[in-house]
């Protein structure tokens, strides 16, 4: 994978983006030049098209990003792609010809856009059917060498069996004669050099899987496969990498202390991070005010009780504030105190079920962000009587409270809604990756995949 601003990209998908890049600026200016032909006009030099073509070429590709075109599904199925291929461009174009009505004869002709769209559609499905398959070939995956034969040696092994994985395992070497959870693993004692062994293997990273670390580390041979240029990595980073999550099972505080995260250069980030949260949440309570007061208004008739729902939440160091939502359950939904939401929650009123399912009931929480209580991305929001329950039972808990909590997140993108302890520490492990790898890079993919959960809910209740 490639670290960019801290966040892990497989190289597939980085390879396979950048393609598309290209292909959507040669879509564009082929569709400019067959418009010009179709209509006897010189389409004149193509540096003056330039700025309209990587225009084109970049709100395309966020509309793919957003929409989960690089997501791992899409990745391994073709229809898949090709359904949010279309969705993707169809909302890129729809942009375009908005912009097309305001701004007119500044920007692309609507027929313009429309060779554009099936050009664009035609090249990228091609990219992923012939560049695709190329790339999910095990020839251009790394190439791991895994230290130890355990219950961590068997994750690697499950993970790498996933179709979408960026690594193969060339080999396990079990480290002592202990219970062996890969049958497959060559003893250490067999290996006469490791670091010759790992050479001929053609390893490009070693992977400490070991189960008890404690005058188990073959700290010379290590070394020496450092020094080779082969890159060594621990269990728990090697995990962080390639799930996208902080894994609670192997974490350890001296872990968290020593690993890359958590930099003092987010001071700036974060100044950024406010400056786009009061601007943007300005713009959405303008532009959406009419459809709240409309959503409130039935609200109001669907069901008694007041339109809007308070609550009292966890934020920012674990400092409480008062949330403000669109009422989407019966006004006495938590007479008995606060409880998880259930799959067809008989609370949710009639309008409710709608609301959640859009989100609509979310808009007035940009009135917290416009106070300074939230921002647009961070860490769900928790009332205070989960929050003490939780940090009791799961640990590094309070951590995901060193950053806002916001409206949607790296957890709120990555798994369905939870209901429970289980899926609560799985959304943990979620928002400390986030809280460790913040960085406006991050924010801008988060708020793209959104429009993905919009689209297509996953896990509303």
């Amino acid at each position: 994978m490639v670290r960019l601003f801290k966040h892990y990209i497989p190289h597939a998908v980085l390879l396979l983006g950048l393609i598309d890049f290209f292909l959507l600026l040669a879509a564009g200016d082929l569709a400019w030049l067959l418009r010009a032909w179709q209509v006897g006009m010189d389409p004149g030099r193509l540096l003056y098209r330039l700025p309209l073509l990587f225009a084109f070429a970049a709100v395309t590709q966020s509309a793919l990003v957003a929409v989960g075109v690089f997501g791992t599904d899409a990745l391994r199925s073709m229809r898949f792609a090709g359904a949010r291929l279309l969705v993707g461009v169809s909302l890129a174009v729809l942009t375009f010809a908005l912009i097309a009505f305001v701004l007119h004869g500044h920007t692309f002709w609507r027929s313009t856009l429309f060779f554009a769209m099936v050009l664009a559609i035609a090249l990228l499905m091609a990219n992923r059917l012939v560049v695709g398959g190329i790339l999910g070939a095990s020839a251009f995956r790394r190439r791991v060498l895994v230290l130890g034969a355990g219950a961590r040696a068997r994750r690697i092994k499950t993970l790498a069996e996933r179709p979408e994985s960026g690594f193969a395992v060339v080999g396990y070497i079990a480290m002592n004669a202990g219970q062996q959870a890969i049958e497959r693993a060559v003893p250490r004692a067999a290996i006469a050099d490791l670091s010759d062994y790992v050479r001929d293997l053609g390893a490009t990273e070693v992977v400490l899987a070991l189960e008890e670390r404690r005058n188990a580390l073959p700290l010379k041979d290590l070394l020496r496969i450092k020094t080779a240029g082969v890159h060594v990595n621990d269990f728990s980073s090697f995990l962080e990498r390639e799930t996208g999550r902080v894994d609670l099972d192997t974490l350890n505080p001296s872990w968290l202390i020593f690993s890359d995260g958590f930099s003092s250069g987010r001071m700036l980030s974060s100044a950024a991070k406010r400056v786009f949260d009061v601007l943007a949440s300005g713009i959405v309570l303008l532009l959406t005010f009419p459809v709240i007061a409309l959503f409130a208004l039935l609200v109001k008739l669907d069901s008694h009780g007041p339109a809007f729902f308070r609550q009292r939440r966890i934020g920012l160091y674990g400092v409480p504030f008062e949330l403000i939502k669109l009422r989407s359950m019966r006004s006495d939904a938590e007479r008995d105190g606060a409880k998880w939401a259930e799959k067809d929650d008989p609370r949710v009123t009639r309008v409710g079920r709608f609301i959640r399912k859009v989100r609509i009931d979310e808009l007035p929480q940009a009135w917290s962000v416009l106070a300074g209580r939230m921002s647009f991305v961070g860490p769900r929001p928790e009332v205070p009587a989960f929050v003490e329950d939780l940090d009791d039972k799961l640990p590094f808990y309070a951590e995901r409270h060193m950053v806002k909590p916001g409206i949607t997140g790296w957890a709120q993108i990555n798994y369905p809604y939870g209901a429970s302890i289980e899926d609560a520490r799985a959304k943990l492990e979620y928002d400390l990756y986030y809280a460790k790898n913040y960085t406006p890079f991050l924010d801008i993919l988060i708020l793209l995949q959104t429009l993905r959960v919009i689209l297509w809910p996953e896990g509303a209740r």
